[in-house]
């Protein structure tokens, strides 16, 4: 059998600053619509399921973000995750300059949750919390092999 990863799905509460913050950072958006009717509702379980949704790619074309904000029913408001949660918790991304990226991210008002590190001198790395409370890793290479 044959898989591959499709697309990690964030449910957020602003779509369209959520867009922002990550066509910022690099992604493009790939489509938008709204979905609702008895095929959602089968798909994600939840009965008169409606949401915006919009799918983000890399600039490689190998990953990919679809982000929906729901109308119905309601979004569900509930704390933000910590890294040490059980369950998905974070996206990571790769970037050319930490720095650069974490200037973008602040734009958004967006910024590490305690700063940057310096992983045995192969990578600067830090988690920061994005829109919607996501947590995103940005990470840059520093020795290539």
């Amino acid at each position: 059998m044959t898989i591959r990863l499709e697309n990690v799905g964030i449910a957020v509460r602003d779509l369209d600053a959520t867009i922002a913050f990550f066509t910022d950072l690099g992604l493009t958006v790939v489509g938008r619509d709204t979905v609702s009717g008895e095929w959602t509702d089968t798909a994600v379980g939840l009965d008169g399921n409606h949401a915006k949704i919009a799918m983000l790619q890399t600039p490689d074309g190998q990953g990919r973000l679809e982000l929906f904000e729901y109308i119905n029913p309601q979004a569900i408001e509930t704390e933000p995750t910590r890294p040490n949660e059980i369950g998905m918790h974070r996206v990571a991304f790769s970037v050319e300059n930490i720095e650069e990226a974490l200037k973008i991210a602040a734009k958004h008002g967006c910024h590490p949750l305690r700063g940057v590190a310096n992983y045995k001198d192969i990578y600067k790395l830090t988690y920061l919390r994005g829109p919607s409370g996501i947590i995103v890793m940005l990470a840059e290479e520093l020795k290539k092999d």
